[in-house]
């Protein structure tokens, strides 16, 4: 027995070098043998790698929302203290002063005044574990700064140009707050901070002119009010995503371990029906062998007996009709012999894989079909359950090629190749298109694929490359045990 090529010269000699269709994967989901509890254990990895992964994803996120909102919260938090003093401290004193006063004594009795007041909630403290707020001014709607606890920004003759969000504040009688812009000429003073939080709104004199008050806070002191809600926020939801993952971890566990309990009972129904298979094979092959093929052996001798008596006795027309009774006898005897060849081959457990597939090639040559065996010496010593594997994907193979194929030649090769046995049929007919044929199989194909859901639980892969017009070519791979 000769050694075996490779797959494109097996094709292309039974397709005379037409060029060969893509590989399709026969699989139906039928587990593995070597896919037990590490395969469970595998799975459980990757659902907690991906909870894992997931928690991270959405504890990051959840995180960075809480900083944003926390921040807006922060700020809020200083729009709403800063509104409180307005309404509650600086409106209440300019009910009592004139701040806009044209004579300067007045206002500076009302500037005094101011400071006597401000100088209760200006943060002046290193630590910064005050208020925050570190620079107070008081303008007029045409840009000017009538108060403000740096005495050097007081000027009645110089004016500064208000922002549109100023201008809004005092037209829409609203408080908002900002970023300060440190380089503008009148924060020149506040320079000396990395970043300020401007907060104004309108306040209203005791002759109901309006005027804006404008704090600046330390943004650190937001921060750290952000800081201390995100903590909150962040922690909640970072303990509650654990707490899920630690109720959903069981539940997984469970239903992997149904999932595989499923699957070992899938398997154990598919050796069972292969095995049951097997003996019902062999039931009737044995029944006709013993009974119907060995009555019609002797009925064929008794016939040959008495056309040669018939003869003796100068009778050649009953002689003659009696012979080819005997004939018809003989030739379904052969007919009944290939059959039992198909049903059930006794040389597959006597003669062993290659005597059973020499005898599986019979049926097809006794058709005029060429069939070619080439069996590699050293992959033929098998373990029985792989034999019976390679026969019965084999038998499938080529009961399809006797049925629908319309093949002139067949070529069947079993070769070793790395840590696998590859088997190999390849015909020379019409093929089919694998994508429609294994989704709705016809009449005559779904042995194959039950061939398919055998061999997966054998740990070995089933594949086809065909096409309408491009022949056939079946692959088996089994690893070498």
């Amino acid at each position: 027995m000769g050694g075996m090529t490779d797959q494109h010269s097996v094709r292309d000699r039974t397709t005379e070098g037409a060029e060969a269709p893509p590989w399709v994967q026969v699989s139906y989901g039928a587990p593995k043998r070597d896919e037990g509890p590490e395969s469970t254990s595998r799975v459980l990895g990757w659902v907690s790698i991906a909870a894992v992964l997931a928690l991270v994803g959405v504890a990051i996120g959840s995180i960075l929302l809480a900083q944003t909102l926390a921040e807006k919260q922060a700020v809020n938090d200083a729009v709403a203290t800063s509104q409180l003093l307005g309404q509650s401290v600086i409106e209440p004193t300019l009910q009592d002063v004139d701040l806009l006063s044209q004579d300067k004594a007045a206002r500076q009795d009302a500037i005094q005044e101011l400071d006597s007041v401000v100088k209760n909630f200006l943060d002046r403290s290193e630590a910064g574990d005050g208020t925050g707020i570190v620079r107070v001014k008081i303008w007029t709607p045409d840009g000017r700064i009538v108060y403000s606890d740096e005495p050097r920004l007081i000027d009645p003759k110089k004016t500064y140009s208000l922002g549109p969000e100023e201008q809004e504040a005092l037209d829409e009688f609203i408080t908002k707050a900002d970023i300060s812009d440190l380089s503008e000429e009148e924060n020149s003073y506040e320079r000396n901070f990395s970043k300020l939080l401007e907060v104004y709104g309108p306040v209203v004199t005791k002759d109901g002119d309006p005027l804006l008050f404008e704090t600046y806070r330390r943004y650190d002191v937001v921060d750290e009010r952000s800081g201390d809600l995100w903590k909150g926020f962040g922690g909640v939801t970072v303990s509650s995503l654990l707490f899920f993952t630690v109720l959903l971890l069981p539940i997984v566990w469970r239903l992997l371990g149904r999932l595989q309990r499923s699957q070992q009972q899938r398997e154990e129904l598919l050796e069972r029906a292969v095995d049951a298979s097997i003996e019902e094979r062999r039931r009737i092959a044995g029944t006709l062998h013993d009974g119907v093929v060995q009555e019609l052996a002797a009925t064929s001798f008794t016939v040959a007996g008495a056309a040669a008596r018939a003869k003796t006795q100068g009778d050649p027309q009953m002689s003659d009709d009696l012979h080819g009774v005997a004939s018809t006898l003989r030739s379904s005897i052969g007919g009944l012999r290939s059959l039992l060849v198909d049903i059930f081959p006794a040389n597959l457990h006597t003669g062993g894989l290659a005597d059973a597939l020499a005898d599986l090639a019979a049926p097809l040559r006794s058709r005029g079909i060429d069939v070619t065996l080439d069996l590699e010496q050293a992959a033929v010593d098998l373990d029985p359950d792989v034999e019976r594997l390679v026969f019965r994907i084999t038998q499938e193979c080529l009961h399809n090629v006797r049925r629908h194929s319309g093949a002139s030649s067949v070529r069947i090769a079993w070769h070793s190749e790395g840590d696998e046995m590859v088997l190999d049929v390849v015909d020379d007919g019409r093929g089919f298109d694998p994508a429609d044929v294994l989704a709705r199989p016809r009449e005559g194909h779904f042995g194959v694929r039950v061939l398919a859901d055998v061999a997966s639980a054998a740990g070995a892969d089933l594949s086809v490359s065909t096409a309408p017009g491009a022949g056939c070519h079946w692959r088996l791979r089994v690893p070498r045990r």
